[in-house]
């Protein structure tokens, strides 16, 4: 395995120190539990042992990765895709088109992503063989457990029979492992209590009354401005309701939560991703574990009730040694033991500017992978047909039947206009905003 090549095209210079000691402890098919916040790098410090123990000559599965959430999912296929092997990668969960998955094990690749629920359904029904199965890894496996996977992942677990090597991976120190997971001898890599990866967050109280709450968080928008926010609640109703709220006062924004659809929930992050939203209103769904950029705030519109919960609401912010705020908005009877008494208060009085509105707006584009159409098709269909120039064009991603594509929202209904009559590939597209 060429290590320098694929830092060249991960665009990293090297691995961080959490990840040089996973590499080197994992050595020789040695069983790992790695403890690392939040933002500090876990995916590719498994997914480089992973690809060391892949071989070129053999079929078959070799490596299982499971997952407690479909965003993740796709996260971790997107950096292996990054590292530019030779490998394939596939990837299941709960929504996704079971047809497609099926195709996609009938040649299986040489590595699988899923979560829990979806990996069972294609074990019991004989999709592929986990005799094969080499590598196991247990991604983000206190929040598996959490979320109730526990007998689905001891039904996979307990299916296969071939392991060399299991990695689990947490954001909080287990006080007790599962036997299921079938552990022998394994080493624990712990980074949750190094300064090095704390991050430098700012506390910040902006009281209130509760008949007040949501004038109180639209004056709070209006004074971080368009810097990209998580505004975190407890439950989906809140979210749903802010929503509405900021919706109405004309601030962009992209709800997430447990109770959208699938697709729904993608094209959220995506939007988010691509710079068409930078406020993204969520419960603890998004708190860890996505592929979303680096936020610049993190508002409580609801604080947790547990300290875990607000720990890590806040890592996603001030990643990697970076500075960050968090607001708490509260009213003088709460009490939360973990928020200290002195934190500073933040007036919002006299906010009411509306923040301007982001540079991108999402299009969609009803033909994807399996239409044969990838990303340079696309540019130059947007360049050449839609008469855009370069820096009209932002992130794109391409999924099996669709496609997304930021474009600058001043050039948006133009390019609408030009391209209404024109193919892609020889073929009639349906395009339109995304909403």
């Amino acid at each position: 395995m060429e290590l320098q090549s694929i830092y060249q095209k991960l665009q990293i210079q090297d691995m961080n120190q959490m990840q040089k000691s996973t590499y080197k402890t994992a050595e020789n098919n040695t069983d790992v539990v790695l403890l690392s916040p939040t933002g500090s790098g876990k995916t590719l410090a498994f997914l480089f042992p992973l690809l060391r123990n892949l071989k070129k000559d053999v079929s078959g599965i070799q490596a299982l990765i499971l997952v407690p959430a479909r965003e993740l999912a796709l996260q971790i296929e997107q950096v292996f895709k990054s590292m530019g092997t030779d490998f394939k990668v596939s990837v299941c969960y709960g929504g996704h088109d079971k047809k497609i998955e099926v195709n996609n094990l009938i040649e299986a690749p040489a590595v699988l992503i899923g979560t829990p629920g979806r990996v069972v359904y294609h074990l019991r029904n004989n999709n592929f063989d986990p005799k094969t199965i080499k590598t196991l890894v247990l991604d983000e496996f206190d929040k598996a457990l959490e979320l109730g996977f526990h007998e689905d992942m001891e039904f996979i677990t307990g299916s296969l029979r071939g392991l060399s090597q299991r990695i689990l991976t947490s954001a909080t120190a287990m006080d007790e492992i599962p036997a299921f997971t079938g552990l022998k001898n394994e080493k624990t890599i712990d980074f949750l209590k190094l300064s090095e990866v704390k991050p430098d967050i700012q506390l910040r109280k902006v009281m209130t009354i509760s008949e007040e709450k949501l004038d109180t968080l639209f004056h709070l928008m209006c004074k971080i401005g368009n810097k990209r926010t998580l505004i975190f609640c407890n439950h989906r109703e809140a979210v749903d309701r802010i929503s509405e709220l900021l919706r109405e006062k004309g601030i962009d924004r992209e709800t997430f939560h447990g109770g959208m659809e699938q697709d729904e929930r993608e094209r959220a992050l995506l939007k988010f991703r691509n710079d068409s939203a930078r406020i993204l209103i969520t419960t603890d769904l998004a708190s860890r574990g996505l592929d979303i950029p680096e936020v610049e705030s993190i508002v409580h519109y609801q604080l947790p009730p547990k300290e875990d919960a607000f720990i890590h609401r806040n890592g996603r912010t001030a990643r990697m040694n970076a500075k960050g705020f968090a607001y708490l908005i509260m009213t003088a009877d709460e009490n939360f033991p973990f928020i200290k008494s002195n934190t500073p208060e933040e007036s919002v009085e006299g906010f009411s500017k509306v923040p301007e509105k982001t540079p991108f707006q999402t299009i969609y584009i009803s033909a994807g992978k399996k239409d044969k159409v990838n990303k340079v098709d696309i540019v130059g269909y947007l360049i050449k047909k839609g008469e855009l120039q370069k820096e009209d064009i932002g992130v794109i991603e391409v999924k099996d039947t669709t496609s997304y594509v930021a474009v600058s929202r001043n050039k948006v209904a133009s390019v609408l206009r030009k391209l209404s009559t024109e193919k892609l590939k020889g073929k009639k597209v349906k395009m339109e905003v995304a909403y």
